[in-house]
């Protein structure tokens, strides 16, 4: 019934460890966190896999490995734009 909650505080738990991991968390949001984790689980789940354990349909190692890939994307993108200015 509330599968999508769970789905969205998994998401942003997930979202915060590869923020927390990557040490560039610190200036995301909320939303930020939870597309971090929805989009990082995504990523990481179709290049590595499911395995492991899992939580809300969601495997966590590859999930957060994505989270942590996509962090350092992004922030190097953001990064890249903030250094041409």
């Amino acid at each position: 019934m509330f599968g999508w909650l769970w789905s969205i505080i998994v998401g942003a738990i997930i979202g915060v460890i590869g923020g927390a991991i990557t040490n560039k968390g610190g200036s995301m949001g909320w939303i930020a966190n939870i597309l971090a984790g929805l989009i990082g689980s995504w990523l990481g789940q179709s290049l590595l896999g499911t395995w492991g354990p899992s939580l809300a349909g969601m495997a966590l190692v590859p999930s957060i490995l994505g989270a942590i890939i996509l962090v350092l994307i992004v922030s190097t993108i953001f990064g890249m734009r903030g250094k041409t200015k």
